[in-house]
């Protein structure tokens, strides 16, 4: 029996009945929709490292220019993520999911066809706002549209069938990049990027807006219409009543979620997770997007690089299928905490590698938990801010993620004239900030209804 919707100054009917819908096709249906669209983001992210090593090996891109190709796209992100991220706070999630696929799918087709490297280079950076705003609206979607019991499990699924673009990617790119058909294979891997457009049709008539959005905009009954829907949906699958809904403290309103951000207890969250995001993207992506580079810059040929690279990212899926698991089942802020010390600690073993195996060894390792951690704190970031303010608040302190991702791009491109060891050092560093920083100063989030931790 649908329960009629009760909303007052202090009690919540929408999070109240969205929580105690049981797990049903409405739940898989609308998390296998974003997972797909997201899966061409990660395609898209992660294909630069496997074109990179081809495009300076071919001379299209030198190693400046490729510093710059690899800064560009986290520019883009940094764009994307702080303006067009927060704007799903206004816009809707569902608006914002689907227009943010077609901008970088239409700029990454654009690249494919680059003349030249600043033409390749600019359309990167553009891409990369899509890609930004994608990013942000995946994980703050999904966290309000699931049962607080499931919350990082989905988010970790979403995860999980992105990473694997990952061996796709590596895959693509081995066969592709060494050949010719019309034009350079390296084009090829950026037009299968960007047919991501394609499915944007089949998700504007699928998806439906965040009935905690549409509350926290005063939108009530638009919110109570979408969740009788699924409230019916739900009822006729389970061929039973529905239990009644927990009371669940209402969130405020506010006209400008931005200043929330600096007002207790966000304040304190908002500059944790500046820190954090500084230095995660430093550690995730200074091993992802330039790892095919450190081989060849040792002088491993670049097939091989290819071949190796692969080799390691096929063990990209397992660290999100972990984080499926385990990741309701263990705090998430401790998990963040131990995985990075781990990772750090492959790092300086790394370093130490000289036979093929073991390369490929801590390669893969430093994948599979890399990713773990990445499905992990996609789910911890979107719990910390309110739903008036969540895209704004992830949106923004992401957004210093990709600032650094481009900063560091540079660095990691002029250190490496130096040599690799100091990179990978560089990056074990930033594994130990990270693993301080969520540690010290991180809130404990299993199992807790957003509308709690929100207060």
């Amino acid at each position: 029996m649908l329960s009629p919707a009760i909303r007052t100054g202090s009690v919540s009917s929408v999070a109240g009945r969205l929580e105690r819908l049981p797990l049903s096709r409405f739940h898989r249906r609308f998390v296998t929709l974003i997972s797909l669209g997201g899966w061409f983001d990660f395609f898209d992210i992660f294909m630069v490292a496997y074109l990179g090593a081809a495009l300076r090996d071919s001379g299209f891109l030198d190693l400046r220019q490729m510093a710059l190709f690899v800064s560009s796209g986290f520019l883009g992100m940094f764009v994307g993520a702080i303006v067009f991220g927060v704007g799903s706070d206004y816009l809707g999630r569902r608006t914002a999911f689907i227009f943010m696929l077609l901008i970088y799918s239409f700029f990454t087709l654009m690249g494919a066809f680059a003349p030249d490297a600043r033409w390749l280079i600019a359309t990167r950076a553009l891409a990369g706002v899509g890609i930004g705003a994608e990013l942000i609206v995946i994980d703050t979607y999904v966290t309000e549209m699931v049962p607080t019991a499931v919350r990082g499990r989905y988010v970790a699924i979403t995860q999980l069938v992105g990473f694997t673009a990952i061996p796709i990617a590596a895959a693509v790119s081995y066969l592709l990049v060494p050949t010719r058909f019309l034009f350079d294979g390296w084009r090829w891997v950026m037009i299968i990027g960007a047919t991501g457009a394609l499915f944007a049709w089949q998700l504007r008539r699928s998806l439906t807006e965040s009935p905690r959005w549409l509350e926290s905009h005063g939108r009530g009954d638009e919110a109570d219409a979408i969740v009788d829907a699924i409230e019916r949906e739900v009822e006729r699958e389970h061929g039973s009543s529905l239990p009644a809904p927990p009371p669940v403290a209402a969130e405020s309103h506010s006209r400008v979620p931005w200043l929330d951000l600096w007002r207790p207890p966000f304040l304190g969250r908002t500059l944790m997770m500046i820190g954090f995001q500084v230095l995660q993207t430093v550690a995730v992506y200074g091993w992802a997007n330039w790892l095919p580079t450190f081989l060849v810059q040792q002088g491993v040929p670049l097939v091989t690089s290819l071949r190796y690279t692969f080799l390691m990212a096929v063990a990209s899926p397992v660290g999100p299928l972990f984080a499926v698991w385990l990741s309701d089942r263990l705090e998430r802020k401790w998990t963040i905490v131990v995985l990075s010390t781990v990772i750090a600690s492959i790092g300086f073993v790394f370093l130490q590698a000289r036979a093929p195996w073991a390369v490929i060894v801590c390669g893969a390792l430093v994948t599979m938990l890399s990713y773990w951690f990445s499905a992990t704190f996609h789910a911890y970031q979107a719990e910390l801010f309110p739903t008036r303010a969540r895209a704004t608040g992830v949106g923004f302190t992401y957004s210093w993620s990709r600032l650094s991702a481009a900063l560091s791009s540079l660095v990691i491109g002029a250190m490496l004239a130096r040599g690799v060891g100091a990179v990978v050092l560089l990056i074990s560093a930033a594994w130990l900030g990270t693993a301080l920083i969520i540690g010290a100063f991180g809130p404990r989030t299993n199992a807790v209804p957003l509308e709690v931790i929100s207060r």
